[in-house]
């Protein structure tokens, strides 16, 4: 049931990050919901769960947006993968491991983009890709502060929860 709810999860935050998020930009950046919650995700609920939603996120977004079909899944699933080695390394503190882990993981994840999509063809021009994708690292690791503790406190309480009664 968690991995279902993790694709209908991530289509649903593809088509706002594509809907409404073109509305939400601040000074240039542009906030990747799939990619944060993606690494929330992971983070709290595990790897298998993470890589449902940046498998079924990345196509969804790729089919949406028009890009090259495969790009943003490879991308998120590469994110996944570190943030789930990020989630393990920084165990004692989990509900501050998505701050922590978003910053790092929003730079390659974009980084990746840029290059996927240099080699399939679709040159992006831009001088500095580095200083282009500074705010929107800001902006992503803005959400995961929000978000993040939230999330894995209440997963961690819930699944206490759950082992007590047994």
């Amino acid at each position: 049931m968690t991995l279902l709810l993790a694709a209908v999860g991530a289509t649903g935050a593809a088509l706002f990050e594509l809907t409404v998020g073109p509305y939400l930009w601040i000074g240039g950046a542009q906030p990747h919901f799939v990619f944060v919650l993606g690494v929330v995700l992971t983070i709290a609920v595990g790897l298998e769960a993470g890589l449902v939603w940046a498998f079924v996120g990345g196509l969804a977004l790729d089919v949406l947006a028009q890009r090259p079909l495969g790009s943003s899944s490879f991308a998120l699933l590469l994110c996944v993968g570190g943030a789930s080695v990020l989630g393990r390394v920084f165990a004692r503190v989990r509900p501050l491991a998505p701050v922590i882990a978003v910053p790092v993981l929003s730079l390659l994840y974009s980084m990746v983009l840029f290059v996927a999509f240099g080699a399939l063809g679709h040159t992006i021009p831009v001088s500095d890709p580095v200083q282009t994708v500074i705010p929107s690292l800001v902006y992503d690791s803005v959400l995961a502060v929000l978000i993040g503790p939230l999330a894995v406190s209440i997963h961690d309480r819930r699944a206490l929860q759950d082992r007590m009664d047994w």
